[in-house]
């Protein structure tokens, strides 16, 4: 059980560890921009990102699926980086030779979005409120602009441009980076031939944007927060692991957690004696996230927060003004226990593509994770992502 605790920590913190090619080996790579002016008209100057690529891409450069990551995650969707290496990207399943996501066939390329939620992961290149600003030689703290889905898409677009390539094939996520997807098919029809979007939604609602709130005060209210100006002091590593734990709670369905957390005598002699003994459902939920902490910016996780509260596909006024210029074929896979993206979000997005008279596809993902079915149970969608990604 705790092997089992430490695989999903690694996976909401970092990655899935996953069985893996012994052939597939990337590299992380780096791309900068000078500046970069942000969908709301503020300019960044000096931004850089990581990416990664697997498979080949073919002369006529129409062969790229673009893969965009989830809240806690970042580029490494696929493959090791050495022979050492203990995990394989959080998707390894479904991307590699022969699988799902065939790099036989495909060039698939993955980006580590802007305000990455773990900076201080040595494999992260990202730009955000952690990083020097060029004009003061200072962190940005909060003088970093808020950022935006549509954000991380256009850097992912100068990205691409940069490698003289201009179609997708597909663009794929999950979670947040199903957003990303939508966004993209929503924002450059002419770009996408095909989205899916797994564990995701058109929109955050009331309900949703309430939930990543809390993540957000529970920083907030650390002491050591100071305003998001705690670079020269101590970090907010309270708040942090407030916010990964909580994290964690809603990703999580009670079937998986019921039956790995260690179970609680009845009324335990430490439970007794103070209000400020863990009991051993909290010490499995928080013991993890607090070491891993450290490897997570504060202000980075707000404005993950706040990119994931203001989505709504296309950034315009209604839902339904966003989706009409998507012409990809699209395919949803929500999971059908998921109690942070919940699949009604899914569902009532496909419904409004369907009605529109767009090309759309439904599938729930089972299985005893809920929201992270998305992750640890995709491959049980192979088949049907194979599928959709081969006929026209």
């Amino acid at each position: 059980m705790k092997r089992l605790w430490t695989t999903f920590i690694s996976l909401t913190v970092l990655l899935i560890s996953l069985p893996l090619s012994a052939d597939q080996w990337v590299e992380k790579q780096s791309f900068t921009m000078d500046s970069y002016t942000t969908h709301g008209g503020e300019t960044i100057k000096d931004v850089k990102v990581g990416w990664e690529a697997y498979g080949k891409l073919n002369e006529a450069k129409d062969n790229v699926i673009l893969i965009t990551h989830f809240f806690s995650g970042n580029s490494h969707a696929a493959g090791k980086y050495s022979e050492d290496d203990p995990q394989a990207g959080y998707w390894d399943a479904i991307i590699g030779s022969g699988k799902a996501i065939d790099t036989d066939k495909y060039y698939v390329i993955s980006v580590d979005s802007l305000v990455n939620a773990y900076p201080n992961l040595p494999s992260v290149i990202t730009t955000g409120p952690a990083s020097i600003n060029p004009d003061t030689g200072k962190p940005y703290g909060l003088d970093f602009p808020v950022v935006t889905i549509r954000d991380f898409v256009n850097v992912q677009k100068a990205l691409l441009e940069d490698l003289d390539i201009n179609k997708l094939h597909a663009v794929i996520g999950a979670s947040m980076g199903s957003l990303q997807a939508i966004e993209w098919a929503a924002a450059y029809p002419d770009w996408v031939e095909r989205m899916v979007s797994v564990i995701g939604a058109g929109s955050l609602d009331a309900w949703t944007i309430m939930g990543l709130e809390q993540w957000a005060q529970a920083i907030k209210l650390d002491p050591n927060w100071n305003g998001g100006d705690y670079y020269d002091g101590d970090a907010p590593l309270d708040g942090i692991t407030m916010a990964q734990a909580m994290i964690t709670h809603g990703a999580m369905h009670p079937e998986y957690i019921n039956q790995a957390v260690p179970k609680q005598e009845t009324l335990p002699e430490k439970g007794l004696e103070s209000v400020t003994n863990e009991l051993p459902a909290v010490k499995w939920l928080y013991g993890a996230s607090r070491e891993r902490a450290p490897l997570a910016d504060a202000n980075h996780i707000l404005y993950l927060v706040r990119a994931n509260q203001l989505f709504v596909a296309g950034h315009q006024e209604t839902l339904e003004q966003g989706l009409e210029n998507i012409s990809a074929k699209t395919l949803f896979l929500p999971s059908s226990n998921d109690l942070l993206l919940m699949p009604y979000m899914a569902e009532q997005t496909s419904s409004k593509l369907r009605k529109m008279g767009k090309e759309v596809q439904y599938e729930e993902i089972s299985g005893p994770w809920g929201h992270l079915n998305g992750l640890f149970s995709i491959q049980q969608k192979a088949g049907l992502l194979s599928e959709f990604l081969t006929t026209e």
